[in-house]
């Protein structure tokens, strides 16, 4: 089958911080309008799309969040150098030497600057660099940034995606990746057992606020989250820190630090895994959640979730990496799990 590169680089390269999604939304929108039986978009602005199943006893419901991490404006000083905070979690190493977008009232190019390490002192070059440490140099002065700058303005990494072998390399692969695969889902879904709502989902990145709301509104039977997880099979990892490896197939999410799957939802999707023979690994993550966490949790009821997990090398940096091949396998696995959720004995045992 392969994937639709073009697509997938399309959906990671646009900018959506969280509380910011409008671009990223609209090329959803686009994207599924003629794939769905009704769309709309929430107060807070995620994306739910509905496709209408053979029974509406029970409603399953799949969420991917489109924010990426980013920054903000917060000061723009004598000289025109902007401050910034962080929206999302960031390790600050790797901001040094990236390219930014500012999106004020046009998009302004700027790269992030801190102290060259020819005027450290020995002491500073031991330490690790603070979010603090860094600014946004536009190569302008203060009146000519604040004709397009304010406080106030997202910004976004600039990084456009390229394939690496059987992979694909680009910033915002979290959780870019698992819109294209939400997409793709939709597309090749035939028939329904029950009413599902792909919910493209905000503000995950800051308390996965956009599907807290969403499972609130809908309160589904079923869950599943989609995102990427920790791929670390590099070197100088142990066998037991690894949580998955890129190339071995799509993986099924145990636990993370906000969800415990309900073991039915992995027991299911296992056994789903493996009837379409679709390759696949178990993902168990001591840190981080997902928007697994608010479908769960968040309906009247409870919802039996579970979630699909696209191991991605590099994360929360411009260079993630996702394999051709597990994200191929994500679109099969949910797909095939949408379509067989009657055909499974979901009583407590």
């Amino acid at each position: 089958m392969g994937i639709d590169v073009k697509l997938l680089k399309k959906v990671c390269e646009a900018p959506g911080v969280p509380g910011y999604e409008s671009r990223i939304r609209n090329i959803v929108l686009e994207e599924i309008e003629s794939l769905v039986d009704a769309v709309e978009v929430d107060n807070l602005g995620n994306v739910i799309a509905f496709k209408k199943g053979a029974s509406s006893e029970k409603r399953a419901m799949v969420a991917a969040h489109m924010d990426e991490i980013g920054f903000i404006v917060t000061h723009i000083d004598d000289k025109g150098f902007v401050r910034f905070t962080t929206l999302g979690g960031f390790d600050p190493k790797t901001l040094t030497a990236q390219r930014v977008i500012i999106h004020g009232k046009q998009d302004v190019m700027g790269v992030m600057g801190t102290k060259p390490v020819h005027v450290m002192s020995p002491e500073e070059k031991t330490k690790m660099p603070k979010v603090q440490d860094y600014y946004i140099d536009l190569g302008m002065t203060k009146s000519e940034v604040e004709k397009v700058v304010s406080i106030g303005n997202p910004i976004t990494r600039e990084r456009e995606l390229v394939e690496m072998g059987d992979c694909v390399n680009c910033k915002s692969i979290d959780n870019r990746v698992s819109v294209f695969v939400l997409i793709e889902t939709l597309r090749s879904i035939k028939k329904l057992p029950y009413d599902t709502y792909g919910v493209f989902t905000v503000q995950e990145e800051v308390g996965i606020r956009g599907a807290n709301v969403a499972a609130h509104t809908l309160d589904p039977d079923f869950g599943f989250g989609l995102d990427t997880t920790i791929a670390y099979d590099l070197p100088g990892a142990q066998a037991h820190e690894k949580v998955t490896s890129l190339g071995e197939g799509t993986a099924i999410k145990i636990m993370d630090a906000m969800t415990i799957c309900d073991y039915r939802m992995v027991d299911y999707m296992k056994e789903i895994a493996d009837k379409f023979m679709i390759k696949w690994q178990p993902e168990l993550l001591t840190a981080g959640g997902t928007d697994t966490a608010g479908i769960q949790r968040m309906g009247k009821r409870g919802a039996i979730s579970g979630a699909v997990s696209i191991p991605t090398r590099h994360l929360h940096q411009v260079i993630e990496m996702a394999h051709k091949e597990d994200i191929e396998g994500s679109i099969k696995l949910l797909k095939a799990c949408l379509e067989s959720l009657d055909q499974y004995d979901w009583a407590h045992k």
